[in-house]
Formats: structure tokens, C-alpha cells, sequence
């Protein structure tokens, strides 16, 4: 009573093929008999001598009883007959981190050595390491932004990808930040991450308003918007295109600071924190703390999820015991 109580199926879709199927099978039986049709072709002394069976040359079994058993078993373990349940844990999807690494000119300046670039890929390297049980994808930016990876679990191909990114790989110069962000909420919204942690690597950028209002929208979403500062205050002069320094209407180099009020401002709009190059094991430490309360909350919770038990493959095997029965000399 208690099966009978709970049957239900999962695909019930599927029952509707039964009435078509009896229908079609009826009208083969009454459209072929049991001689198969042949009757209309071979004379029927001969059709006797030819059929084959398992007694003698008596006419076999008809098959469309069997076949419609078999055909309406098929259909019911497609249909997914169930009554019981299943209890599983709930699965929790890996903390999400995104770096943006800022590759505008100014990423070039010496002021750390050897260049704000270098320094700022050393850092990504120290992140990754302590990236062990988080996905991970790398935006590079300046004019425009673009993926490197996409959030993947392979870390070691993240640090592959570090060497060759130096600020004279890009298209066109610039230092535009509200780009690389969206396309950072676009790779967590591809994965189907409601929450993660956005790390910016710069030393600056020239869209403020549209970067704060960005990054607003990820503190929305639940993204985390955490600064990396690279560079000094002090600065370092502005290296051109064709290797000399840049230089101002006045003739005196350009120099290439760090502008700290700017990004302090950027992680207060995202939620986070804003961190030199001195302080970034505190900012590593935070992210690891971040990563382990979100795998925790499946344990301390004790989430479970229930699903109903497809019962359907209990049927195949009276489903293959029928057509092995039915490839027997003389049932056809």
C-alpha cells in the first residue's frame, strides 16, 4: 500500500506513447497474421516447408503479444516509475576569485623594481598559491578588457599565462577599469556564482564615476571587491612608446603615481578592502578565511537534498529476458 500510495513517474510524458504503440501493434497482428505476410507471396505448401520453429514445422508462437509486452515495459522504465526517496548532502560550488591585472602604460614605471607589472604578476603568483580549493579566472585590462582564463580549478595554467602579460602586449594604450569589472560579473554569472571575491591589481585608472558605479553593482550581486595598490606615491617617470620617458607640455617627464585616494575609494564601493604590495598576506589570509566559511556552511547547517529514486531499470531486465525469448528460432 504504501508503493501503491507514492507511484508516480518522473517522465510521464513517456505514458503517452503506450495507446499509439498498442494501437500500431493491433493493427500489425491483424495486418500480417502469423505467417508474417509471407502468405501474399509464397504459395502456402511451400510457405510450410520454409517457416522454421522448434516442433516439427508447426506454425511458431505469435510474436505481437510478447513484442507489446516488451515494447510497454520499455516505455514505462522511460517514464521513470518511483515511490521511494533518496537523501544526499547538498553540494556547495567552490569559492569564485577573479584578478584583474591592470596592463595600461603606466604599469611599466620602475618605481618598483624591476617594473609595477612585475610586481604586480609576483602578486597574482602569491594569490594563485593560495588558491588551492577556489576557482580562479585572470582579466587583463587598459583600453579594453580581456580574458585570459575563465574561472577554472587548474591553477597551474593561470601561472602560465602570467609571463608574457607586460603592458606592450596591449592593442592600444588606456586605463579603463568598468570594463575589466563587468566582464568579471559576467564570468561569475556564467558559472552560476552568486557570490565571489573580485581582486583589482593598479596603480590607477581614468574612469571613476563608471568604475564605482560598477563596482557597486558587484557589492549588489554579493561580489566582494578587494584593491591591490601598485606602485608609490612618489612615482616614477612615464616610459613612451618609443623607450624615453614621456614627457608634459612643460617638457619635464610625466610621472606615473599611484593614485592611493582613488583606489581606496574603488574597494569602498565594492565591499572590500584596499591593500599595498606590503600588506597583501593580511588581503591572502582574508580570502582563504572567506573560502573556508563558505565550504563550512554545508556542514555546520547539515543541508540535505531529497530526490525521488527512478525505478525504471528494474524493469530492463524482464525487458531483455522478453527479447532474448523473442530471438529464439522458431517464436518469429
Amino acid at each position: 500500500m504504501e508503493i501503491i500510495r507514492h507511484l508516480h513517474f518522473l517522465r510521464p510524458a513517456w505514458l503517452l506513447v503506450l495507446p499509439v504503440m498498442w494501437g500500431w501493434a493491433l493493427w500489425l497482428a491483424r495486418r500480417h497474421g502469423r505467417d508474417g505476410n509471407w502468405g501474399s507471396l509464397i504459395d502456402p505448401e511451400l510457405l510450410a516447408g520454409l517457416r522454421l520453429s522448434a516442433d516439427g514445422g508447426k506454425p511458431g508462437r505469435s510474436p505481437w503479444p510478447w513484442l507489446t509486452l516488451a515494447w510497454s515495459l520499455a516505455v514505462l522504465a522511460l517514464a521513470g516509475p518511483a515511490w521511494q526517496r533518496d537523501t544526499t548532502a547538498a553540494w556547495r560550488a567552490p569559492a569564485a576569485w577573479v584578478l584583474l591585472l591592470d596592463l595600461s602604460p603606466s604599469m611599466a614605471a620602475t618605481d618598483l623594481a624591476p617594473d609595477r607589472a612585475s610586481r604586480a604578476r609576483f602578486a597574482i603568483d602569491d594569490l594563485l598559491a593560495a588558491a588551492r580549493d577556489a576557482r580562479v579566472a585572470l582579466v587583463a585590462f587598459g583600453a579594453e578588457a580581456f580574458t585570459v582564463t575563465p574561472l577554472t580549478e587548474d591553477v597551474a595554467t593561470v601561472r602560465a599565462m602570467l609571463p608574457p602579460l607586460t603592458p606592450d602586449i596591449m592593442p592600444s594604450p588606456g586605463d579603463n577599469l568598468a570594463p575589466a569589472l563587468e566582464q568579471a560579473a559576467n564570468l561569475l554569472k556564467q558559472t552560476g556564482q552568486t557570490t565571489g571575491q573580485v581582486v583589482v591589481l593598479s596603480d590607477g585608472f581614468a574612469d571613476p564615476a563608471a568604475a564605482f558605479a560598477a563596482a557597486q553593482r558587484l557589492h549588489r550581486q554579493g561580489v566582494t571587491l578587494n584593491v591591490v595598490g601598485i606602485g608609490s606615491t612618489a612615482g616614477a617617470p612615464l616610459v613612451n612608446l618609443q623607450g624615453g620617458f614621456a614627457l608634459d607640455a612643460q617638457g619635464r617627464p610625466r610621472l606615473a603615481r599611484m593614485d592611493t585616494d582613488r583606489l581606496r575609494q574603488l574597494a569602498t564601493s565594492g565591499g572590500g578592502r584596499y591593500v599595498d604590495l606590503a600588506a597583501l598576506p593580511g588581503l591572502i589570509g582574508d580570502l582563504r578565511a572567506a573560502s573556508q566559511r563558505s565550504r563550512g556552511v554545508q556542514d555546520v547547517a547539515g543541508v540535505e537534498v531529497t530526490h525521488w529514486r527512478d525505478a525504471g531499470v528494474w524493469l530492463l531486465p524482464g525487458l531483455l529476458l522478453l527479447a532474448a525469448l523473442l530471438g529464439r528460432r522458431g517464436w518469429l
